[in-house]
């Protein structure tokens, strides 16, 4: 029996319910397959900052560091949008990425058979889409020089877009090596007609691919790459792009799915892999037990696969998942027309029983 020790932020809004939800999904499988989950709560975001008045303490990057993995809700809210910028509940998202060296975000859309009628794109354009955006996400313009410089309608806003060579290398190398258990088939996608640091992260792009023979790769401006998402999403496999782009991008290509209520994410390349749903925190749903956890349990899917190399269990969420939407089970946000509708909890339990049939 192996034993692992899983940190676990709830955060804000909706976070906690659907962590909750993913929580048992992983003890399930992990009784399952014999392994225990040893479970420590950090704060960070809105809450961190009314408990602590700090969104990241010390004390939670020290206690993620000490752990296997983590799973993450989602942070933020009104509550918070008039604090400083560096006391807003993102600023501490940013510094924990940073804090884990969690350079690559891997953020899968797999349009499930049974939901193809769930998005406003046509079935027939969607069904079989299967798609990796892999985001760069501790460069970029989020992380790059600014401010607010000036005074009086002087003021001006200033965000730098900033991306170094071995930056790119080890993002590139990720989508390459992901591709290979793929579909073998890399898409860049940049904007090098415009931007300078594009131009970079084409030519480097260029070269990796020479180490990858065996995958092919191509080049998409952004602007495109968007339309292109909706016009023909399955001639995607794997996305690489910027961190401001992969972070757009992927919320679109959450549409082809029905709903952003569907799509999970792993942050790896540091110590400790960072997994969390990309929907955020909701508020105004936040405590009626109406979100879908679907994300959050997919989720927890990634964090075995790619936290804890636990391939079979990953597979056993995942199928769990698959089984659930089958039966005809839904949620508000992929209700379909005479086809029940769950609340949080009633859609974890439906996964839970179906983990348990395993």
């Amino acid at each position: 029996m192996a034993d692992y020790t899983i940190s676990v932020i709830n955060g804000d809004g909706i976070g906690p319910e659907v962590v909750a939800e993913g929580l048992k999904a992983l003890h399930a499988v992990g009784a399952l397959c014999g392994h225990r989950f040893a479970t420590r709560e950090y704060l960070a975001g809105g809450a961190a900052i009314d408990a602590k008045g700090d969104p990241l303490p010390a004390d939670t990057v020290k206690g993620v560091l000490d752990s296997h993995a983590l799973l993450f809700g989602a942070i933020g809210g009104p509550k918070w949008e008039s604090m400083p910028h560096h006391l807003k509940p993102e600023a501490g998202l940013l510094r924990l990425r940073k804090a884990l060296g969690a350079f690559a975000n891997l953020r899968p859309a797999v349009v499930y058979d049974e939901l193809a009628g769930a998005s406003s794109i046509k079935p027939e354009i969607l069904k079989g889409t299967d798609i990796m955006v892999v985001r760069e996400l501790t460069g970029g313009i989020y992380f790059g020089p600014g401010g607010i410089t000036g005074d009086g309608a002087n003021r001006v806003g200033i965000n730098t877009e900033v991306y170094s060579q071995p930056e790119i290398e080890r993002i590139g190398h990720v989508a390459f090596q992901t591709a290979r258990l793929r579909r073998k088939k890399v898409c860049s996608v940049d904007k090098a007609n415009v931007l300078v640091s594009s131009q970079l992260w084409r030519e480097v792009m260029i070269e990796i691919a020479k180490q990858y023979p065996d995958v092919t790769l191509s080049h998409m401006y952004v602007d495109n790459c968007a339309m292109q998402l909706i016009r023909d999403p399955r001639q995607f496999d794997v996305i690489v792009t910027t961190n401001i782009f992969g972070d757009i991008l992927s919320d679109e290509a959450s549409q082809l799915t029905g709903s952003i209520g569907m799509l999970a994410s792993a942050s790896v390349g540091g110590p400790v892999g960072f997994f969390e749903p990309i929907h955020g925190s909701a508020p105004d749903i936040a405590g009626q037990g109406k979100a879908n956890p679907l994300a959050t349990i997919s989720t927890v899917a990634l964090l075995l696969r790619y936290g804890l190399k636990l391939e079979r269990e990953a597979a056993l969420v995942e199928a769990a998942i698959r089984r659930v939407l089958a039966s005809g089970k839904r949620t508000a946000d992929i209700r379909q027309e005479g086809l029940p509708v769950l609340g949080t909890v009633a859609m974890g339990e439906a996964v839970l029983a179906e983990l348990k049939r395993a």
